[in-house]
């Protein structure tokens, strides 16, 4: 499989075919790991898997930082352990960011920040896309974005100011989502 990237890190999606149990605590464990390298405490990270492994679920993991609710998800992969992969390189990539200077303090957490009410705000995103809100395929709302940027572009004859911006603020948060 080739690579793909997440929050701009390329990644190659990790094929799971036996073992799931056992690698999903091994990837739990290192997201604990380089977590722990920031100074965040084990019981500060919330990450549950019971019964998982093989499902296609999304992976997440919370955390608190600094004061700061910081989130992660992943649901592109077809279960939840290769989900967990990808959610642990995720974080590895921004912690070596962070360790290495090259991403400050502030940069990290405002790249994870949770919002009070996300979820509301993804169903309502999904809602003016007019989509299922189950809905996880980002090509799909990346086309319906398009779609609508066409004509509720401020330029274009009966373009809408207001809902031109509004578009653009659920397509953020979608592709914070589901990217």
């Amino acid at each position: 499989m080739s690579e793909v990237s997440f929050k701009g890190h390329k990644i190659k999606p990790e094929i799971i075919k036996s073992n799931y149990h056992r690698k999903a605590l091994l990837f739990k464990n290192k997201i604990i790991s380089v977590l722990g390298e920031t100074g965040v405490g084990v019981d500060d990270i919330e990450l549950d898997f019971n019964g998982m492994e093989v499902k296609k679920a999304k992976a997440s993991v919370t955390w608190y930082f600094d004061g700061n609710m910081l989130y992660y998800e992943n649901n592109s992969q077809e279960k939840y352990v290769e989900n967990l992969y990808v959610v642990f390189k995720v974080i590895e990539g921004e912690v070596e960011l962070l360790k290495s200077r090259k991403k400050s303090l502030m940069d990290f957490i405002e790249e994870f920040r949770e919002d009070d009410g996300l979820e509301e705000k993804r169903r309502e995103a999904r809602e003016f896309f007019g989509l299922d809100y189950t809905t996880n395929d980002f090509e799909l709302v990346d086309k319906k974005y398009k779609e609508l940027a066409k004509s509720l572009h401020p330029d274009m004859p009966n373009g809408d100011v207001e809902k031109f911006k509004q578009l653009n603020h659920h397509h953020k948060i979608l592709k914070r989502e589901l990217m």
